[in-house]
């Protein structure tokens, strides 16, 4: 149906990230942040989930360099990201070379939209 809210959480999250907001759930229940989003909260399995904007701010967790040929479009990182509101994101960390990424890394959240779909990808905190 053309022009009807989008129904599931994830679906949810897509409209968000196309309108340029990034956002999380919190559930009013227990307090806690989630992501990837879902219909009930993965903390205590209550329903009454919220959409929050998170601080943007996180951490690099883990990352690993994809490697490529110069003319494949070159190395990039794939990385996981601790967010302060204490949720674990995948995306990659712009900005930077990949051998200049480090775990600990303070970074910075933005909403990229471009080719394709809208997603979310980090950028070095002293960058943003």
């Amino acid at each position: 149906m053309e022009g009807a809210a989008p129904s599931g959480p994830q679906e949810q999250y897509f409209s968000n990230l196309a309108e340029g907001r990034f956002r999380i759930q919190r559930c009013a229940a227990c307090g806690a942040h989630q992501f990837f989003p879902r219909v009930l909260c993965m903390h205590c399995g209550a329903q009454d989930l919220a959409w929050t904007e998170p601080s943007g701010a996180g951490t690099v967790y883990s990352f690993s360099i994809v490697r490529r040929k110069p003319d494949a479009g070159g190395d990039y990182n794939v990385a996981l990201v601790d967010l302060q509101e204490g949720v674990r994101m995948m995306s990659r960390v712009d900005g930077v070379a990949p051998e200049g990424l480090r775990i600990g890394m303070p970074v910075r959240a933005r909403v990229l939209r471009g080719e394709g779909q809208p997603l979310v990808v980090f950028v070095p905190a002293e960058v943003a």
